[in-house]
């Protein structure tokens, strides 16, 4: 089956927002732009869960999304995370996105109102017909409360500029289920099922370790989409552990920022209600790079 979306296909690097003195770093955020420019990466997404959206202010969101269109300069593909527990809210971030020159739109499901199944298709084909932009559906029920089921991603995939899906669930049966019936793009949005995802019929990541090592994530693609599937295969073992630290020593964003501060790439603190790693964690971290390579 073709899949419409395939612009998204391979490695978007979910950016962290780089913060100094309490503020957005912009030369901080530029400089990650470029990273991913050099390294090869296929797309940036700005401001999504890894780039601490809920704490940042509307004004700053959408000051994020500018930035990074502006140092993308059609270089690399911009997919802005612009989703919303308010609907009007959500139309109004993806008008900004648009109007910055982003590539297409990242919209997570509403979250805490927990809106039925009929709510979720109500809100994205209001922002769908509301803003003529791609949009990347994403569905992270352990962050949102609620699951999005395949059946209601499947009716959305009909609209036509809703082109693919960060697929979040952890559920392979669903990730079945979505590519089975409808014709969406798949995105893994968990790093450590970016692989099994891709064996089913997915066509990239939404990734956080590409922040640190974008062109071992672009290699492990690579190796599947030419059918070396034991050089895949021997890619992922290699990411794994690290893909398992930086989402489970504590909450996304906290390990990745503290990885990349030790590779000498600070990007700030997380704001709270987020707070730094341990130093019993910071350790476990440590070790993880060296185990890796990269210390």
């Amino acid at each position: 089956m073709s899949r419409k979306g395939e612009l998204f296909a391979g490695l978007t690097v979910a950016l962290v927002t780089p913060f100094k003195d309490g503020k957005v770093d912009e030369a901080g955020l530029r400089r990650l732009v470029d990273f991913q420019i050099e390294a090869g990466t296929d797309c940036v997404s700005p401001v999504g869960t890894t780039g601490e959206s809920p704490t940042l202010t509307h004004d700053e969101h959408e000051r994020v999304i500018s930035v990074v269109c502006e140092q993308a300069a059609g270089r690399i593909k911009v997919m802005a995370g612009t989703g919303s527990n308010s609907t009007a809210e959500a139309v109004r971030l993806t008008r900004a996105a648009r109007k910055a020159g982003a590539t297409g739109a990242l919209m997570v499901t509403p979250y805490y109102n927990k809106p039925t199944q009929e709510g979720f298709y109500q809100h994205y084909r209001a922002v769908a017909e509301a803003v003529d932009l791609p949009i990347v559906l994403y569905n992270i029920p352990g962050r949102t409360a609620k699951n999005m089921e395949p059946e209601t991603i499947c009716r959305l995939a009909e609209l036509p500029t809703i082109v693919a899906i960060k697929e979040s669930t952890g559920s392979m049966d669903q990730a079945s289920q979505v590519l089975n019936g409808s014709d969406l793009t798949l995105l893994s949005g968990d790093d450590s099922l970016t692989l099994p995802l891709m064996s089913l019929g997915g066509s990239g990541v939404v990734s956080v370790v590409g922040n640190i090592v974008p062109q071992d994530v672009k290699a492990m693609i690579a190796a599947w989409n030419s059918g070396d599937v034991r050089e895949a295969q021997s890619r992922h073992h290699r990411l794994f552990p690290l893909c398992r630290d930086l989402l489970g020593l504590a909450t996304n964003p906290i390990p990745i920022k503290a990885a990349m501060r030790e590779l000498g790439r600070d990007a700030g603190d997380v704001r709270l209600p987020l707070t730094p790693l341990t130093d019993s964690e910071l350790q476990k971290l440590r070790a993880s790079l060296r185990d890796y390579g990269l210390l």
